[in-house]
């Protein structure tokens, strides 16, 4: 019972740290930045001017698109390595 209430203690600790915490990731050598919360919300998307053009909207989607889904991967890289310990690598759904 006891070391039930650690794991208890210790996961919800992991999940605190990861409501606190940000990733940044980019696309196109910097020109898109993303920052995203360990609960997978947007927070902020950087775009450098030089790649803002209306003849290349295509591109831009693409480096936004780009940079958001590696952000995702990141905060489920972060969310797997705090709580994999955990959790013994049992997948906890919506977590990791």
């Amino acid at each position: 019972m006891r070391q039930a209430q650690k794991l208890q203690a210790q996961f919800a600790r992991a999940q605190e740290e990861l409501e606190k915490a940000t990733v940044e990731a980019s696309a196109g050598g910097g020109a898109v930045v993303v920052k995203m919360s360990g609960q997978h919300k947007l927070l902020s998307v950087k775009i450098s001017p030089e790649v803002i053009n209306p003849q290349e909207a295509e591109l831009l989607e693409d480096l936004v698109l780009t940079a958001v889904n590696e952000a995702i991967k990141k905060v489920q890289e972060m969310a797997a390595s705090r709580l994999g310990p955990i959790t013994g690598g049992f997948k906890v759904p919506g977590l990791m």
